[in-house]
Formats: structure tokens, C-alpha cells, sequence
């Protein structure tokens, strides 16, 4: 099968496009031949080589972390799924490598795609969505009336966070740029702040949640905005204890991420609020219900720009320009 494969970290380094051998469904997997598959900002920082210490991936490997596509076989022991299934998933950290023309996934972290959108919009869904579904509905606990600030609303995860956090109630502010206000806006976005020109922590009232993605002035300036009881989820870091504890990870990076943490997590807590930190995890289960808020219309998917898989190179150097409404996708049917 085509693959793309990192041979090696490097601050933009290209993926090399190879044969490799077809992969072979374990017990408990489906093997998915991939229709499409999103890029998220995880894979450039993967390639880059920033999260080596959280997932140290052996070059050379297949990188990719959404996908959309058709059951083409199963492996031992899957009864949730039958073979021509249509389905999308995010598979598992150590499982990656949507950028092939086949890629086994555990079933558990698979879910039959949403009937009503296409393979393209069903892979721009399932990172993206998974994180919000996690940051708003298990970590935020969102109910009706309560005031949430999305950063980066335009982006892939701001246009699904502003759909979900409206379907469930919530008053919703979003910074972006002025590019990108009518499309939140559209997406049920009340309040709209452009970070380069407003100071949205001056316009804005005190936030029940606030997600952030972007940088540590951001989030710094996001604490402010807390309410008491409120909650600050941060999709970028620092990381903090809890999520160190729940990784199992060594003594030495739970002091680092402790030490990391720890003017943030102050910060929020003299607001009489918490901070988190949130690493999305491969969830099928949270994928099916996702798949029916897409059919009732609660969530559109929203995909910027297509390319074909010999164009991979291209679209991740697109990617990192950071300008991208909604998602990017690669679109394995316009492949030679």
C-alpha cells in the first residue's frame, strides 16, 4: 500500500511518500480502507518532534490521526462492525498512521460514519471532536446558561466546540481573526473578539469555561476571565500532575510538569477555579454519539481545503501557515 512516513523529527521535515506492506488486522481490530484522513496541528508538532517525550514514535512511521473509510476486514473477535461498514475513528496513541491506503485500528476506538456527510466531512470530524466532546461534556460539564470562551473559534477545534457548546445551552464567545468571524458567528457564536485588535479579556464578562489552544499569554490573560467555580482547559499545555499521574509517566516528568503547571494552576485557583490540562484519548463510544448530533443537524462539519495524498507535503505546509477555516483533508479518491 501508499504510505507517508516521517524518517525522521525536524522543524518542517517532508513525509516521504512509500510502499509498505499492507497491515494485518490483530485481535479486537478493524483493517479500514481510508477514503479520507484530517491533518491536525498534533501531526506538525509530532513531525517537529515536540511531543517525543509524550509520544516517542521510532522513525521511520506513518503519522495520521483521523480517518474516514470502509471495513475491509476484521480481526478476531469484532462483532461491532461487518465488513463494508462505513466508519470513522481516531485511533489510539501508539496506533497512528491514517496516511495509508489501509490502516488497522481497535474497534473500540471506531464508530460507524455519521449517514448523512461524506468521507471527507466524517474525517475532519473525529480528533476535533473527541477533544471537544471531552473538554465540554466530561471535563466542563456545560449545562444550559453558562458562559464559555473558545479561543481559535475558526479553527479546527473552535467550529466544532462553538456547534456542541451551543446544542447544550451554553452563552458562547470566540476570539478570531476578522477573516474567520462570519463563519463563527454562523456557527452559533454570540460574542466575537479579534485577537489582534481587542484585548478580550477587557470586553469580555467572567467565563464559567474557557478552552484554550494557543499561547501561554493567552492562557495567562484566560485566567483572569474565571468565575468562581469555573474551569480553565488548556488543549496545548502546560500539562499538569493530574494528567501526569493518569499517563503513568516517570518521576522525573511529573516534577517537570508539576513545576510546569504551576503559576497557571495558582493563577486559576486564586480566581477560586481549576486549571486543566487536556490530552485528547481514542474513544469510539464518544464517536457514535457524536455521529448522532452530526445526522440531527446539532454539528456540521466545516473542511477548509482538500488535497490528494500525493499532495501531503502541500497540505501540511498549509496547515502550519495556522489560516485554516475548519479542517484540512486529504482526499484519497483524487489519488493517481
Amino acid at each position: 500500500m501508499k504510505a507517508y512516513l516521517l524518517d525522521r523529527y525536524g522543524k518542517q521535515q517532508p513525509l516521504r511518500l512509500a510502499v509498505v506492506p499492507d497491515p494485518v488486522p490483530g485481535e479486537g481490530d478493524v483493517l479500514i480502507e481510508v477514503h479520507a484522513a484530517a491533518l491536525n496541528p498534533l501531526d506538525s508538532k509530532i513531525r517537529d518532534g515536540a511531543f517525543k517525550p509524550l509520544l516517542p514514535y521510532k522513525p521511520p512511521f506513518i503519522l495520521g490521526h483521523d480517518v474516514a473509510g470502509r471495513v475491509v476486514q476484521l480481526g478476531k473477535g469484532v462483532t461491532r462492525f461487518a465488513v463494508g461498514d462505513e466508519v470513522y475513528a481516531r485511533p489510539r496513541d501508539g496506533r497512528i498512521g491514517t496516511l495509508a491506503e489501509l490502516i488497522a485500528v481497535p474497534a473500540a476506538d471506531v464508530a460507524h460514519k455519521p449517514a448523512n456527510i461524506s468521507m471527507i466531512e466524517a474525517a475532519s470530524l473525529p480528533l476535533t471532536a473527541l477533544t471537544v466532546w471531552q473538554a465540554l461534556v466530561e471535563d466542563g460539564r456545560v449545562a444550559a446558561g453558562q458562559s464559555v470562551l473558545i479561543h481559535a473559534g475558526s479553527g479546527g477545534v473552535g467550529v466544532v466546540a462553538i456547534q456542541l457548546a451551543r446544542h447544550l445551552g451554553a452563552i458562547v464567545a470566540t476570539t478570531a481573526g476578522s477573516a474567520g468571524a462570519d463563519l463563527v458567528r454562523s456557527l452559533g457564536a454570540e460574542h466575537v473578539g479579534d485577537y489582534r485588535k481587542q484585548d478580550f479579556a477587557a470586553v469580555l464578562p467572567p467565563q464559567d469555561l474557557i478552552i484554550a489552544s494557543q499561547d501561554a499569554a493567552t492562557l495567562a490573560c484566560s485566567a483572569d476571565l474565571l468565575k468562581p467555580g469555573g474551569m480553565l482547559i488548556s488543549l496545548s499545555g502546560p500539562p499538569d500532575p493530574a494528567f501526569a499521574r493518569a499517563q503513568g509517566l516517570n518521576a522525573l516528568l511529573r516534577l517537570v510538569f508539576t513545576g510546569m503547571s504551576w503559576g497557571i494552576r495558582r493563577k486559576a485557583k486564586a480566581r477560586g477555579a481549576e486549571y486543566h490540562f487536556l490530552f485528547m484519548r481514542a474513544n469510539g463510544d464518544q464517536l457514535a454519539e457524536i455521529a448522532k448530533l452530526v445526522e440531527a443537524g446539532a454539528i456540521k462539519p466545516v473542511v477548509d481545503h482538500t488535497f490528494a495524498l500525493e499532495a501531503v507535503n502541500e497540505a501540511m505546509a498549509y496547515l502550519d501557515q495556522g489560516r485554516a477555516k475548519g479542517k484540512v483533508v486529504i482526499d484519497f479518491a483524487r489519488s493517481a
